[in-house]
C-alpha cells in the first residue's frame, strides 16, 4: 500500500511576517474604510439623532446642543465631543464620496485598474481634505 501525502493548499506555509508585508492597493483601502465609515455611522446613530433633536426642538435645546461643544456632555469633556463629531464628519464624507465613486463605476462601467487606483486616491484625498476643513471650523 502506497503512502499518500496530504496535498497542502497554496500559502499554507505563509508566515505571519510575510502576510503583513502585503501592500493593499488604494482601492482596497477605500473599500475597507467605506465599511468602517458605515459601521461608525451606524454605531453612533443614537448620538446623531440626539444631536438632531437638540438642534431642532427649541431655542433652549439648541443652547444645550451648543453647550456640549463648549462645556462637554455628561462625563465627557468638550474635546471628546468634538472628536466624536469629527469622526462622524469623516465617516459621512468618506462614505458619501466612496459611494459616489461606486455609483460612477457602475454607471459608466469604468472598471480599469488605473481608474480604480486614481479614483481611490481622489476619494481618500477628498475625504481627508474636506474633513480637515470642517474640523478646522469645528475646533476654531
Amino acid at each position: 500500500m502506497a503512502q499518500t501525502t496530504a496535498k497542502q493548499r497554496p500559502g499554507a506555509n505563509m508566515r505571519l511576517i510575510e502576510a503583513t508585508q502585503y501592500r493593499l492597493p488604494p482601492a482596497g483601502w477605500v473599500s475597507i474604510l467605506h465599511r468602517v465609515s458605515g459601521i461608525l455611522m451606524f454605531v453612533l446613530l443614537p448620538f446623531i439623532i440626539w444631536l438632531l433633536d437638540k438642534s431642532l426642538t427649541s431655542d433652549i435645546s439648541y443652547g444645550e446642543f451648543t453647550s456640549a461643544f463648549v462645556g462637554g456632555l455628561w462625563i465627557f469633556p468638550a474635546i471628546i465631543v468634538k472628536l466624536v463629531v469629527l469622526a462622524l464628519i469623516w465617516a459621512y464624507l468618506h462614505h458619501f464620496i466612496a459611494g459616489l465613486r461606486h455609483l460612477w463605476m457602475d454607471a459608466t462601467h469604468s472598471v480599469s485598474k488605473e481608474f480604480g487606483r486614481v479614483s481611490a486616491l481622489v476619494t481618500l484625498a477628498l475625504s481627508i481634505v474636506l474633513t480637515l476643513a470642517l474640523g478646522f471650523k469645528l475646533f476654531f
